[in-house]
């Protein structure tokens, strides 16, 4: 499967964007989809995750209330709305889908396909 990021950019703190991820080559069920993000000099680190079937989310401690993940199965995507944005949340995103239980969904070990990634710069 080839994954497809997009929806990055430069916005200023507290404005907000709309990454989508679209899977060429089959659909994202029964998999999880998974957002993860690098920062400069950092880990890459969890974001949120949706369940395709079943439409589970998961959210990281330092998104959670601010961004929502969803799913459209029609257009075969994932979205990732990410509201009241800080300069913390500059990073590259990228997608991912896997097999995981609960206690994988956060780990990027969980998940086989990566998308490219796509630049979001929040300035201050």
């Amino acid at each position: 499967v080839q994954l497809q990021a997009s929806g990055g950019g430069l916005v200023q703190a507290g404005a907000s964007l709309r990454l989508a991820c679209t899977a060429s080559g089959r659909s994202f069920s029964p998999y999880t989809v998974g957002w993860f993000r690098r920062a400069p000099g950092k880990e890459r680190e969890f974001v949120a995750a949706i369940r395709w079937n079943g439409g589970n989310t998961y959210f990281s401690d330092s998104v959670k209330g601010r961004f929502t993940i969803s799913r459209d199965y029609a257009k075969n995507t994932v979205y990732l709305q990410m509201n009241s944005l800080e300069p913390e949340d500059t990073a590259v995103y990228y997608c991912a889908t896997g097999r995981t239980i609960q206690s994988t969904v956060s780990r990027p070990t969980a998940y086989n396909d990566w998308g490219q990634g796509t630049q979001v710069t929040v300035s201050s």
